[in-house]
């Protein structure tokens, strides 16, 4: 599985990058032919003092590929947001397989 994590706008610190790395490692018990994942972290309404932090992720299996995205005041609430609904799509995305 290839991880692909990019920051626009911004440099993410260590801490956020561990934390995001441990996550997608948990991915392959959920879907065991991961061939892509790239992570989008975004500053968003950057025109303004409160910035949204967006957090995408972008999974590419055999003759799919799933998307989802989040946003929240931190990357951490938004990532993990993101990780909880793209794990959703691939359970039932494998569900239908299955069946």
């Amino acid at each position: 599985m290839n991880v692909n994590i990019q920051t626009v706008r911004f440099d993410a610190d260590s801490k956020l990058m561990n934390h995001i790395n441990q996550k997608m490692e948990k991915l392959n018990t959920f879907h065991d032919r991961i061939i892509k994942v790239d992570v989008f972290l975004k500053l968003d309404n950057v025109v303004h003092k409160i910035k949204d932090k967006i957090a995408e992720i972008r999974i590419q299996v055999p003759r799919h590929q799933l998307f989802v995205k989040s946003t929240s005041k931190s990357f951490e609430e938004s990532f993990d947001n993101a990780f909880d609904s793209i794990v959703n799509q691939i359970k039932r995305k494998k569900q239908k397989q299955a069946a």
